[in-house]
């Protein structure tokens, strides 16, 4: 699955999400990430500094299915906020040649994209892209 132009450019101008993993135990870990979209692969990028010795990287190595959530508040009055939530597997790398902002120490986490719920990035779709 692919995202849209509009969601795409919405991404380009957020610095930073949440991404959801499992731990070996069962529970949920969130975590401030810092992406970028990589156009090349149609994927999203994550790096970040000593990324292999993080809890995140241990937790997708033994489960890849994660949640990306990226989100932000226009206004209070009237309540208006935008949110992407980016459901997929992920590939772990270690330094790639195809990484549009390289990080760290060179491992990437690589989200392909499997379910996209988008909230107020269109115009013409007010509540929620149409999941796949």
């Amino acid at each position: 699955m692919t995202l849209t132009p509009l969601e795409v450019e919405y991404l380009a101008a957020q610095p930073l999400g949440r991404l959801a993993t499992v731990q070996r135990n069962g529970q949920p870990q969130a975590s401030p990430m810092a992406f970028v979209w990589n156009p090349g692969t149609q994927t999203i990028d994550m790096v970040g500094f000593r990324m292999q010795k993080t809890q995140k990287w241990k937790n997708v190595e033994t489960n890849p299915k994660i949640a990306f959530v990226v989100d932000d508040l226009i206004s209070t009055d009237p309540w208006k906020m935008r949110m992407l939530e980016i459901r997929g597997t992920v590939e772990m790398l270690l330094n790639p040649t195809d990484v549009v902002r390289p990080g760290g120490d060179g491992a990437v986490m690589r989200l392909h994209p499997v379910k996209v719920i988008s909230m107020g990035i269109d115009p013409d779709v007010p509540f929620s892209r149409p999941a796949a």
